[in-house]
């Protein structure tokens, strides 16, 4: 009944070059290793005129209430430039006490030590009053359209009730312990286009340079002070990320000019909130300079916040229990696939240190993936 270790099916599952969105076989593997264990597994696959398909797992150890839930991602970045890697990204090897291969910290480690602490919960407890399930994506690190968005989805139409989740994404910045995340920041994009007039520049009075009203723009908002944050998240923030103009010759003013920038919100505001305060400073500039504005809007999620309950307070004691430090209950940090979860349940994620992922030579410790599998164990003992 036992799944190796924690190690050796880390390194299996990093063996798949599940480069997002594509699955190469991993969800199968899992799959059938769940299987093995009494799990109940589907392979949910959704596809989008627009984009890939995806396969994603939802498997469920048990039929009764509370059902406990750990969600995950096995898609991977892909690995950049071969040659600065000092192993194959996927061929898995253990230097210096660590184990180095894509998706060995984001996050293919933490789901090999979910299934082995499952593994080690239920060896221990043939009955157990509820049940335990997976959700598996392999959209996480893509689009975010066919994956955990429409796993939820399915869950709800087939009025699968979730309990409480536990993501596994890696929310420590440099020891295991400190950090749990409670909620995230919500982030929206936005790509604008300034209309002008082309022409000579030796005759600008005869053109309208979207140039000039594009950095009057970036200007004014730059320097909105949006809040001060809250008690539980840092201020909101806007950055720009692209300025493009396309112009091949220098004597000539252009007549589009573009920008993109992104902006990290706090619970204070919605994306709704925030397009109407951005579209009034367009609409005024782009009026005194007598020129247009387009913009369009990408939304990957709102802020959410998940009220410290029982289980939190449990997992974070767990935690502290095992790595002697109480880690900080924050907010910090980019998105998750928590932000489409916490529709369905109260969620927090906790996993490994995240100081390689998506780097060269991407690197969990032993130790660490040892002790995660402790606390998941753990986690287990104390829920049920």
């Amino acid at each position: 009944m036992l799944i190796y270790n924690e190690i050796t099916l880390a390194k299996q599952l990093i063996k798949f070059p599940s480069i997002t969105p594509i699955d190469a076989g991993v969800m199968k593997f899992l799959a059938k290793k769940l299987t093995a264990i009494g799990f109940n597994c589907k392979i949910l696959e959704f596809k989008d005129k627009n984009s890939q398909p995806v396969k994603n797992l939802y498997a469920r150890l048990g039929k009764s209430q509370p059902n406990f839930m750990f969600a995950g991602h096995l898609d991977v970045v892909p690995p950049g430039n071969l040659k600065d890697w000092t192993v194959k990204p996927f061929r898995p090897a253990i230097k210096k006490n660590h184990l180095i291969g894509r998706g060995a910290n984001d996050m293919k480690s933490a789901i090999a030590s979910w299934v082995v602490a499952v593994n080690n919960f239920i060896s221990n407890n043939k009955k157990i009053n509820g049940s335990i399930s997976l959700l598996i994506t392999g959209d996480e690190e893509g689009v975010a359209i066919n994956g955990t968005k429409k796993v939820v989805d399915f869950l709800k139409n087939k009025k699968e009730k979730v309990d409480f989740c536990l993501v596994g994404e890696p929310t420590n910045p440099n020891k295991l312990g400190e950090m749990i995340k409670i909620g995230r920041r919500g982030s929206i994009t936005g790509e604008l286009t300034v209309i002008g007039s082309q022409g000579h520049v030796a005759y600008p009075h005869r053109a309208n340079n979207p140039s000039t009203t594009i950095i009057k723009i970036l200007n004014e908002i730059k320097k909105i002070k949006f809040d001060k944050g809250t008690k539980d998240f840092q201020p909101t923030n806007l950055e720009v990320t692209k300025i493009n103009i396309d112009n091949t010759a220098d004597n000539i003013i252009p007549g589009i000019a573009k920008a993109t920038f992104n902006i990290r919100f706090n619970n204070k505001y919605s994306s709704s909130s925030l397009k109407n305060k951005l579209n009034k400073t367009f609409k005024k500039i782009t009026k005194k300079d007598k020129s247009n504005f387009k913009i369009e809007y990408r939304i990957s999620g709102e802020s959410f916040l998940t009220k410290p309950n029982k289980t939190t307070y449990m997992i974070q004691n767990v935690i502290k229990k095992i790595t002697k430090i109480k880690p900080q209950l924050s907010t910090t940090g980019g998105t998750s696939d928590a932000r489409f979860i916490r529709k369905i349940a109260p969620c927090l994620e906790f996993g490994l240190v995240g100081k390689t992922m998506h780097k060269v030579d991407e690197a969990v410790s032993i130790s660490d993936l040892k002790k995660l599998t402790k606390i998941y164990t753990e986690i287990l003992n104390n829920y049920f």
